[in-house]
């Protein structure tokens, strides 16, 4: 079974290479209201999204994110951030501390629950951009990095106390090249879906699935994994994003 929503999700890849074609200002604005239809917790809408064209901000974001230059050269970034600082806002300037004092109930600013339910919702809007753009031809990356240094990332984007930087993708059009790239494996459905609950992998079955995804097999495999954990894992850019993620959540409970 196939469709034209399913082919755009199946095709779609990451671009770190753009030819010299600038977004319009009508496209953009077509994958920001895309954008704003994502499924939301309460229809609050936890989140809000800079769109990044400048060029020195774009600079400063390729260096912030692990330098990474390609970064700078997308003609658009859109950095999508948890955002609980407009509704906070809102009830104070509303009178909800007061009622909440008439009432003897309990008035404080979010909490890590309140972090994890924005993330959510900033990563439903961000997918929606994601495909919204590929659907016209726009590529786009994920880039994770922007979790690293959050105090630097924050001044950069000029970020209040209850509002974090939590997803980023950069967006162009692919050259001819990327359009014909290969996706890269996945696993197969059988690895990732259960069936009512979570069934552990044994070490066997744990080989199989990398083995069929990798195509390596033996010392091949192994000295795979661990080039993998060396690069992804136990690394620089790992420590310090567990760093500022730890930094996040302490400011975030802070309310700095």
């Amino acid at each position: 079974m196939t469709n034209q929503t399913l082919e755009v999700l199946n095709n779609r890849a990451s671009l770190r290479v753009y030819d010299d074609r600038e977004i319009s200002q009508e496209i953009l604005d077509t994958i920001l209201e895309a954008t704003m239809r994502a499924p939301t917790a309460g229809n609050q809408m936890l989140y809000s999204v800079i769109v990044v064209r400048d060029e020195k901000t774009k600079k400063k974001l390729a260096q912030s994110c692990d330098h990474q230059a390609f970064i700078a050269t997308a003609p658009v970034i859109l950095v999508f951030l948890a955002d609980h600082q407009r509704w906070f806002d809102y009830y104070q300037n509303n009178g909800v501390a007061e009622y909440c004092q008439r009432e003897g109930l309990l008035f404080e600013g979010p909490q890590e629950s309140d972090l994890l339910l924005a993330i959510e919702d900033a990563m439903i809007a961000a997918q929606n951009a994601v495909i919204a753009a590929e659907s016209m031809g726009i590529g786009s990356c994920y880039i994770g990095d922007i979790i690293e240094r959050c105090e630097q990332q924050r001044e950069i984007l000029g970020l209040p106390a209850y509002v974090m930087p939590v997803c980023m993708a950069v967006y162009g059009v692919p050259t001819e090249f990327q359009r014909e790239r290969q996706k890269p494996a996945r696993f197969d459905v059988r690895d990732i879906v259960f069936e009512n609950e979570y069934q552990p992998r044994g070490a066997a079955e744990m080989r199989r699935m990398l083995e069929a995804r990798q195509d390596k097999h033996g010392a091949e495999l192994e000295q795979w994994i661990t080039a993998r954990c060396k690069r992804k894992w136990n690394c620089e850019f790992s420590e310090e994003m567990t760093r500022s993620a730890a930094k996040m959540i302490e400011m975030w409970r802070e309310g700095e």
